[in-house]
């Protein structure tokens, strides 16, 4: 789903800049970060860049997937900081591991969280609001998390049409890139529900929208089950390309599309100039990742609980 610089124009890479700077702006000013909130925007960081890392084939069609996690970032830790999190895993992504382009950045940042911080307002929490079970979580988290990536995906294909510098007409992309992000949606709202109830059983009033008195024992827990994900499962992750990847193969016969602009050739070497693990080529990129993200996480969550802490003396 982290789209490249190829894909997108100047004018539209910037338009999405603004907007995704915008909203993130608008969060950090509406977000309540206290001294709760901020271990998890880490920790939780941390698990969805190492969950990122691992790519489930999908069956049959020669293609794969990764969760985005914005649904279960937006349920953890709340609406705004969830788009907070989530620019943070996509930043360390793009400028230290070359994921994803640095032109199309503000479109990555929009695509993987809006459409999810809608969908967990619209979906998830109507499903939740007369209590909590097992059930509920599991039908909450498959549809909130269906619908946002179909919206992601479609995104997607909207921000590369405008663009006008591919070879990815509008009918034939829409039609390749909206089924198997379902069947990903599918796969990832599985993986978020099974999250979310463990969460549930651990810290039930996380989900319940109740005073969390302690977050300290499923902090610890799950950023170890980050350094195992980043450090361990995510070498046996699928070769296949993933789903942005196999419909643009699907279309214009290749994974790859590059930019000959002046803007895109500048903001291709200025990638390089800070990626020091392109590609992830190196055995500890998800625990040096997944590290980076919390510490950008919790700088960013106690940097805005002290200006709002001196803006309230």
């Amino acid at each position: 789903m982290h789209m490249a610089d190829g894909l997108i124009s100047g004018t539209v890479g910037g338009v999405m800049a603004a907007a995704s700077v915008a909203i993130i702006a608008y969060s950090i000013k509406r977000i309540k970060s206290d001294d709760k909130t901020i271990p998890m925007m880490g920790v939780m960081g941390a698990f969805v860049f190492a969950m990122q890392m691992i790519n489930f084939t999908i069956p049959g069609t020669g293609s794969s997937g990764h969760i985005v996690g914005g649904t279960l970032l937006a349920a953890t830790l709340g609406v705004y900081p969830a788009i907070i999190v989530t620019a943070c895993v996509l930043i360390i992504q793009c400028l230290l591991f070359a994921d994803g382009g640095l032109l199309a950045l503000g479109c990555n940042i929009f695509n993987m969280s809006v459409p999810f911080v809608v969908m967990y307002t619209l979906i998830f929490k109507p499903i939740l609001k007369n209590g909590v079970t097992s059930s509920k979580l599991t039908i909450a988290s498959i549809l909130s998390v269906v619908l946002g990536l179909q919206l992601s995906a479609f995104g997607v294909v909207l921000e590369t049409t405008a663009s006008g510098i591919t070879a990815l007409p509008f009918l034939p992309f829409v039609l390749a890139m909206q089924p198997i992000h379902f069947v990903i949606g599918i796969v990832e709202g599985v993986i978020t529900a099974a999250v979310l109830i463990f969460v549930y059983k651990m810290r039930p009033e996380i989900l319940e929208d109740k005073e969390v008195m302690s977050v300290k024992v499923l902090a610890v827990t799950i950023a170890l089950l980050a350094v195992l994900i980043g450090g361990g499962l995510s070498m046996f992750a699928s070769g296949y390309p993933d789903g942005l990847e196999w419909s643009m193969e699907k279309v214009a016969g290749t994974t790859e599309l590059e930019g000959s602009s002046a803007i895109h050739e500048t903001m291709a070497e200025a990638q390089k100039s800070t990626a020091f693990m392109p590609d992830y080529n190196s055995k500890i990129a998800g625990i040096v990742g997944g590290a980076l993200t919390l510490l950008l996480a919790v700088a960013i969550g106690f940097a805005i609980s002290f200006f709002s802490k001196k803006r309230t003396a």
